[in-house]
């Protein structure tokens, strides 16, 4: 996976992507950059799934698993976004939720034929 210097400020934001980047380190043909407003974002491709900054992220999602996700009051509708389905939370902490919400952000975003390679590297 390619990784540039964070646009994480904090010492939050750097121990959230730390966090991050050892749960894509594990998804094929992922990417790191920093996109022109300072916000750390993964890709597939050409793809966006998970956009940070300090404090916050922001994960894509299908608009189902969005409605249900916002009944949680730990998650809010992604700005400019969110109707596509994209929620946010600030100062996550249950990991292992977060780490499957990023691999299905990571299987919304990856082509049909990377996201059936990940699933069945999983199961083998």
């Amino acid at each position: 996976m390619e990784q540039q210097d964070s646009g994480m400020k904090t010492e939050e934001g750097q121990a959230m992507l730390e966090r991050v980047r050892s749960i894509c380190a594990e998804f094929p043909e992922s990417t790191e950059l920093i996109d022109g407003h300072g916000h750390t974002v993964y890709k597939v491709k050409s793809k966006s799934f998970i956009m940070m900054r300090d404090g916050i992220m922001h994960i894509k999602s299908t608009t189902e698993n969005a409605e249900i996700l916002l009944q949680d009051a730990r998650f809010f509708r992604t700005p400019y976004i969110g109707q596509h389905g994209w929620i946010s939370i600030r100062h996550p902490e249950d990991w292992e939720m977060i780490a499957d919400l990023l691999e299905e952000a990571y299987l919304l975003a990856a082509p049909k034929g990377l996201a059936k390679a990940w699933l069945q590297s999983k199961r083998g």
